[in-house]
């Protein structure tokens, strides 16, 4: 068969051909639909990933998918290594997927879930959000910070949501879909601005997709120089790192304010909430997006041409889809 293939870690994977996965342990043979191309992959395959070092080599690339099961149902999955989503056909566990609505497009089905459950998680199990909570997204115009400002305000009822991100045009649109204040990284004083927001009524969450840069402006936002200052707690939420890997964090910003810094990933989830994410979370995910509370751009391509679109740059807040020929 025909799959995105991961020879050794670093460069993108080839179009090529793998061999034919077979049944084994329970895990059934699946024909791949749709795989969305995100950082996870990327990151994995360059061996950058803190989990690279487990891959198994030859690989196909691809976490997860849409596939469709001998039955006809078409379903969500993670893939069986090293079966990846990135090929005509795929191993997956028969008792993990997630059944799609019906007539649910499964080019959008496979663009939700990564970003979906990373936005749903961070504010839900991370962050803690409750009705009324003031909530920065910072990369809210990428699609996870998208899908966060939308969760925050229409599913978790957030009192207040500003999205701080480099898109102009996303955040104009992001402003009709829940951002109540923007701030543009890049052009605006992101201290200042988040001070300003941050003095007027705290935080209570801050989701933070970006890192590096970014992110030190806007923890020397939340931090006091008034030691009489009262205390409130800030749970700041790190996902990502598209602004860089590393920070300057001044020792005095974490004991002047109620800063409680925390991540989202996959060991840092609790078994109880990571069992949560195909029985309760994925199926409201796909019914919002399915209906349209949950728009998300894509853009699709053939799988074949997965080596030139790995290090592409995509528009701001859309998703790759790759399908098989």
């Amino acid at each position: 068969m025909k799959a995105a293939v991961v020879n050794t870690l670093g460069p993108a994977p080839v179009y090529a051909d793998f061999v034919e996965p077979q049944p084994e342990d329970g895990a059934v043979v699946a024909a791949v639909e749709a795989a969305a191309l995100k950082n996870i992959d990327r990151a994995l395959v360059s061996g950058r990933h803190y989990s690279s070092s487990t891959l198994p080599l030859p690989m196909v690339a691809g976490v997860d998918g849409v596939a469709r099961l001998d039955d006809g149902r078409l379903v969500y999955a993670a893939a069986v290594a090293p079966f990846g989503m990135m090929a005509e056909r795929a191993l997956i566990d028969p008792n993990r997927v997630v059944e799609l609505p019906e007539g649910f497009d499964p080019v959008t089905a496979a663009a939700v879930p990564n970003p979906g459950i990373s936005a749903f998680y961070s504010l839900q199990e991370v962050g803690h959000i409750r009705a009324g909570s003031r909530v920065l997204i910072l990369g809210a115009t990428g699609v996870a910070g998208s899908m966060a400002v939308m969760l925050a305000k229409s599913y978790f009822g957030a009192g207040r949501v500003v999205a701080a991100g480099r898109n102009t045009e996303r955040l104009d649109w992001l402003r009709t879909v829940g951002a109540d204040e923007v701030i543009e990284l890049g052009i605006d004083d992101v201290t200042e601005r988040v001070a300003a927001e941050h003095d007027a009524q705290p935080f209570d969450i801050v989701i933070d997709f970006l890192w590096g840069e970014p992110t030190e402006q806007v923890l020397a936002a939340l931090a006091n120089e008034d030691l009489q200052a009262s205390f409130h707690l800030t749970r700041f939420v790190q996902v990502g790192e598209s602004a860089g890997p590393s920070i300057n964090l001044p020792a005095g910003t974490m004991r002047s304010a109620g800063i409680e810094l925390c991540g989202l990933g996959p060991a840092s989830i609790p078994a109880d909430a990571q069992a949560r994410i195909t029985t309760e979370a994925l199926p409201r995910l796909f019914a919002m997006a399915a209906d349209g509370r949950l728009p998300i751009d894509t853009r699709v391509y053939p799988l074949s041409d997965v080596e030139s679109l790995w290090t592409a740059r995509e528009p701001s807040g859309t998703r790759v889809i790759l399908v098989p020929q």
